[in-house]
């Protein structure tokens, strides 16, 4: 995360549970067979998260001009339900968002509990974010996370909420007998940000690894006994900043893009085809059935006019123009690119530059003449960043399918997982050192003067720099004015300047976190390692190698070297970075941005510990202190929708600037047409689009082809003024090269509220156009 400075059902049994049961024996008498013969149960779901695309600061580079204004294409809340028959389950949830909060994973587990009693808790619940810094803010809890959206958020935080529930019931609803099967692969698609940071480590130590970067990526794949593939979950590091800090569409980002890449592919696959491009092009006629294997349904009220029009039935575009959930009683293919331990690892491969010379930054500061703000990173597609998305979320994309296609090794054993929250603000940490053994302690968070210098990724602002750990006076009193820090805190961050002493700032409420959860989920062979923030590189494998040396020393032959070890990234909470004590010392962005002190990464390592050799003792560990919930304490200033309008004699969705009429495209070219239209956040269209394209088929029937969930077609919204209650909306469509020949036009939905708060559903349509 590249924040920069702020100033710019129960488990009991009843009566008719067991009458099922009894029905299942009578008249499926081999079904215990079948579950006998399978190792395990296997769920998995997806559901919409896709948070206001309009009016709301993106949450990540705390840039405060970086306002959403349109969709990329949309958010997911992606989950898999791995169970013994009988046993232990895991559920794991990864989400198209910047990180995980903590008062979201406490409401959702909340729902989880008055739904399916104790057999989803906050001990085999895991729920993730891929780090994309191109979704809507406010759904944390903490202060420090929600300065830049003007507070909490309450549409951005309910629908995570909404979505990692749904996405879970579907898991649960869809378990049914299969197997796992685990591969990995070296791919590149990252770079160190920080080299000067990682040089620190020492030479012994780094001399382990061919790169400064962790290049494996660890594939799960999901069959079904009886349907075959359904999915996969894969876990890569590099950050979610492909899509720069001046970018205002919603967007998953590389991961994202990479999810929806396969999602498309496992569906055109079904229909025998070779194409692995996210569409294909199909031969005879056009029906939407035959002429486009894809996720998009028919369900859209025709309109034949390019004129607005109002619709009585909010459902025909409230509901998901693609098939979300299954096809038949099939479930769909889900597939997830997961954040591991990506603290320092950037997307922009092509390295760091000055814009205004051109030449590369200073290796140490990442400064061009001494100025932080002028070093940028480069990404593969540069100057273009949905390019660079693309091109990083093809890469994973492309090794995922390798992996998948190629995975041998079953996943056999048991399903277990232990789970504890720890104060990180007061830790003892015992040590080594060339002293021997000692006791050290963690810190109260607070963050470094470095911190606000950002990183190459979404530099900051003013005079901070990487690299420092002197700090500026003019700032140090400054920082005093918020919370001067005691001598106590002052020595302990140590290197560290402390900026903002954010774990002893407590008014209006909480500005950091100090009681933190971490979690271990076992699968057979398969370790997935949860921690609430951005490991480093080095950091990672650090924390792998201490619990593979627990595994594998104190399992009795349980655990041997071929054990796969996978960090979580950004899981269950967030409390930001965690460097190596080495890097610490060097204070580049990362580790200003570890909270608790130079021993954050020795406490983690401690305490993971214990949580491995837990599963060996099946010792119930003490659970903790509990995390606050500081939902009532919250405090919002986003302004609300007061009302949309159109000039005088226009309506909601009637044609501002129309696609040229006869006008033909080809393949490659961008179209686009603007419409009259209204705040996207009167509805966020959950599972259903804003942005449509249709095709005309040969029955003269307009049917879907793209929406907003698909990366070549944007969503665009823009106010002629910042208080104006007009509003326009631009669909612009990059045509696919295996797009089909024919006539299309584009189709805009939306919601327009009126003064007195009611609210109505429009559409409208372009003129017709050709692409040949």
């Amino acid at each position: 995360m590249e924040l920069s400075f702020y100033f710019g059902s129960h488990s009991s049994y009843s009566f008719m549970g067991i009458f099922f049961c009894l029905l299942l024996f009578t008249f499926f008498p081999n079904s215990r067979v079948v579950l006998a013969d399978s190792e395990y149960l296997i769920g998995l779901g997806s559901y919409d998260i896709t948070g206001p695309a309009a009016d709301v600061n993106m949450m990540g580079y705390a840039n405060t001009d970086q306002i959403a204004s349109g969709i990329h294409f949309r958010l997911k809340a992606r989950s898999f339900i791995v169970a013994e028959p009988g046993g232990n389950r895991v559920a794991f949830v990864n989400l198209d968002a910047c990180m995980a909060s903590q008062l979201v994973t406490i409401k959702v587990l909340e729902r989880l509990r008055a739904r399916y009693g104790d057999l989803y808790s906050e001990k085999n619940v895991a729920i993730s974010g891929i780090h994309t810094h191109a979704g809507p803010g406010g759904y944390l809890q903490y202060v420090v996370y929600i300065v830049t959206s003007l507070g909490f958020v309450r549409q951005s935080f309910d629908v995570l909420v909404d979505g990692i529930e749904k996405s879970i019931i579907q898991a649960h609803q869809n378990l049914r007998p299969g197997s796992l099967y685990v591969n990995t692969g070296e791919l590149d698609a990252g770079i160190n940000r920080s080299p000067s940071a990682y040089l620190n480590n020492p030479a012994s130590e780094r001399s382990q690894y061919q790169y400064n970067v962790d290049k494996q990526m660890t594939l799960l794949k999901f069959i079904d006994n009886e349907w075959g593939p359904i999915g996969s979950f894969n876990w890569f590091a590099t950050h979610g900043t492909s899509m720069s800090r001046t970018n205002s569409l919603i967007s998953g980002d590389n991961k994202g893009a990479a999810a929806r890449f396969m999602e498309d592919w496992a569906k055109q696959k079904s229909f025998g085809t070779q194409s692995h491009s996210s569409h294909i092009a199909a031969s005879g006629t056009h029906n939407n059935q035959q002429g486009f294997p894809r996720r998009v349904s028919n369900i859209i009220p025709q309109a034949h006019e390019n004129c607005g029009m109002q619709l009585s039935d909010p459902q025909s575009i409230v509901q998901r123009v693609r098939n979300t959930f299954s096809q038949g009683s099939q479930q769909n293919f889900v597939s997830a690119f997961c954040q591991t331990n990506c603290g320092d690892v950037s997307p922009n491969v092509l390295g760091t530059f000055c814009i205004d010379t051109g030449l590369p930054c200073d290796f140490n500061h990442s400064t061009c003449n001494g100025k932080n703000e002028l070093c940028y990173g480069r990404g593969p597609g540069y100057p273009d960043e949905i390019e660079s998305t693309r091109i990083i979320g093809d890469r994973q994309f492309t090794k995922a399918v390798d992996l998948f296609n190629t995975a041998s090794e079953q996943i056999k054993g048991k399903v277990e997982f232990h789970h504890a929250y720890i104060d990180f603000s007061q830790l003892e940490v015992t040590v080594s050192s060339s002293e021997g053994k000692q006791v050290v302690k963690t810190c109260p968070a607070a963050m470094g003067f470095a911190f606000a210098a950002g990183t190459t990724d979404g530099p900051g602002a003013f005079d901070f720099k990487q690299g420092d750990n002197q700090g500026n006076p003019f700032w140090k009193v400054v920082g005093s004015l918020v919370k001067a820090p005691s001598k106590e805190q002052v020595d302990c961050q140590k290197p560290k300047p402390i900026l903002l002493d954010t774990g002893e700032m407590k008014l209006p409420y909480d500005w950091a976190p100090s009681i933190l959860p971490i979690q271990i989920l076992r699968m057979g062979q398969v370790v997935i390692l949860c921690v609430p923030g951005e490991f480093t590189t080095m950091a990672g494998r650090r924390l792998r190698d201490a619990v593979k040396e627990v595994l594998t020393g104190d399992g009795n032959g349980e655990f041997d070297n071929n054990v796969h070890l996978v960090i979580a990234g950004l899981t269950n909470t967030y409390s930001q970075y965690v460097t190596t004590f080495e890097e610490y010392q060097i204070q580049r962005y990362e580790g200003a941005s570890t909270l608790y002190g130079p021993h954050t990464l020795n406490a983690y390592i401690q305490e993971f510990r214990k949580l491995a050799s837990a599963l060996f003792t099946d010792q119930n560990l003490p659970q903790g202190p509990q995390p606050p919930d500081l939902l009532d304490k919250q405090i919002s200033l986003l302004p609300p929708v007061i009302l949309d309008s159109t000039p005088d004699g226009l309506h909601f969705g009637d044609i501002s600037n129309d696609v040229p009429i006869n006008s033909t495209f080809k393949h490659g070219d961008i179209v686009a047409a603007t419409f009259w239209s209204a705040c996207p956040r009167n509805d966020l269209m959950t599972n259903g689009t804003f942005a449509l394209v249709e095709f005309l088929d040969s029955s003269q029937n307009w049917v879907p082809a793209y929406d907003d969930d698909d990366f070549c077609l944007l969503f665009k919204w823009s106010r002629p003024s910042k208080l104006s209650a007009q509003s326009h909306a631009t669909l612009e469509w990059r045509i696919p090269q295996d797009s089909v020949p024919g006539v299309y036009r584009f189709r805009h939905f939306g919601a327009s509220k009126s003064l007195l708060g009611s609210i109505s559903y429009f559409t409208g349509s372009s003129t017709a156009f050709g692409v040949v």
